[in-house]
C-alpha cells in the first residue's frame, strides 16, 4: 500500500495532466459534432476488426452447427423463391415489390449484443462496400434493425432489441399501423403501439413492416401476436410480439437497399 502511496506522489505531475487532457477530450467530443462522430468511426473501426478476429475463432470451433445453419437457411430461401410466384409464403419478402427496388447485400454478424437497454450488432460490410447509414437488416426469418453507423469495413446495427428503435409495422390481415418498440424485458418479445382499439386483433396474428419508410420495403416477417392490452387513454392497443427471429443467434444477415430512397427523398423535400 506505501508503494502505491509513493507511486501516485512520484507521478503526481503526470497523473494530473492525463486526468486534464482525458477531460478536456471528453469535453471536445460531447460539444462538437466533427469530433465526435470521428471519434465514433474510429472506435468502430477498431472494435470491428477485435470482433472479427474473436468470431474467426469462435467459428472455427462451430463449423458443423453453422453449415447446418446454412443449409436450413438455403433451404428456407428456396422454399421462398418457390412459393413466391405462388403468393403463398408466410415470410415472403422476396416478391415482385421488393427484388425490382431493393437491393440485398449479405453479411456476417461479427458482434451481437442481447442483453442491455441498447443493443448493437456488429456486421462484416462497411463503407466500401456502398453501406450507408439508415438501411435495413434482415434474415430470411425477418427484420433485425438499421444500420447507424459505419466504418471503412464494418458497420454497426441498431438491433430491434433497443429502447431507441422505431419501426413502421403493422398487422398483415389489415392496413392497420404503429410503431415497433422494446419494452427490455425479454429478448423474445417487442411491443407494437399505437394501433386503434377498432382494429381486429387476435392472438396469432403476423406482424410485418409496414413500408411507410424508405428503409424497410412492406411484408417483412416480424413475429406472432402473443398478447395484447388496450393502453392508459383506452383508444390504442399495446401489443406484445413473438419475433420470428432469435436475436440471441445470428449469424448471417442481409442489408437492404431502396434503390428509389434518393428520388422519394428528393420528393419529400419539395413538399415540405
Amino acid at each position: 500500500m506505501q508503494q502505491i502511496i509513493n507511486f501516485l506522489i512520484r507521478n503526481k505531475t503526470f497523473l494530473l495532466f492525463l486526468l486534464l487532457f482525458s477531460i478536456s477530450l471528453l469535453l471536445t467530443f460531447q460539444s462538437h459534432s466533427y469530433h465526435k462522430s470521428k471519434f465514433i468511426n474510429s472506435a468502430n473501426f477498431l472494435t470491428g476488426g477485435i470482433y472479427k478476429s474473436a468470431n474467426n475463432i469462435k467459428q472455427y470451433f462451430g463449423l458443423k452447427k453453422e453449415n447446418e445453419t446454412l443449409l436450413e437457411e438455403n433451404n428456407r430461401l428456396k422454399s421462398i423463391l418457390y412459393n413466391a410466384e405462388k403468393g403463398n409464403s408466410k415470410h415472403s419478402y422476396l416478391n415482385k415489390n421488393t427484388t425490382n427496388n431493393y437491393k440485398l447485400i449479405p453479411a456476417q454478424v461479427y458482434k451481437n449484443s442481447y442483453s442491455s437497454t441498447n443493443n448493437y450488432l456488429t456486421i462484416s460490410k462497411g463503407e466500401k462496400d456502398s453501406i450507408k447509414q439508415d438501411l435495413g437488416v434482415i434474415t430470411s426469418k425477418g427484420i433485425i434493425g438499421i444500420i447507424d453507423n459505419t466504418s471503412k469495413k464494418f458497420s454497426r446495427v441498431l438491433s430491434i432489441l433497443n429502447t431507441n428503435s422505431r419501426i413502421n409495422a403493422q398487422l398483415k390481415k389489415t392496413n392497420h399501423f404503429g410503431t415497433l418498440t422494446w419494452n427490455t424485458e425479454s429478448t423474445q418479445l417487442v411491443q407494437l403501439i399505437d394501433i386503434p382499439k377498432l382494429a381486429p386483433v387476435a392472438i396469432g396474428d403476423t406482424i410485418i413492416t409496414g413500408g411507410r419508410s424508405t428503409i424497410f420495403p412492406k411484408g417483412i416477417g416480424i413475429g406472432e401476436v402473443v398478447s395484447f392490452k388496450l393502453d392508459e387513454t383506452e383508444n390504442y392497443y399495446s401489443i406484445d410480439i413473438k419475433l420470428f427471429n432469435d436475436m440471441t443467434n445470428i449469424g448471417h444477415v442481409y442489408i437492404i437497399e431502396n434503390l428509389d430512397a434518393k428520388e422519394i427523398s428528393i420528393l419529400n423535400q419539395q413538399d415540405e
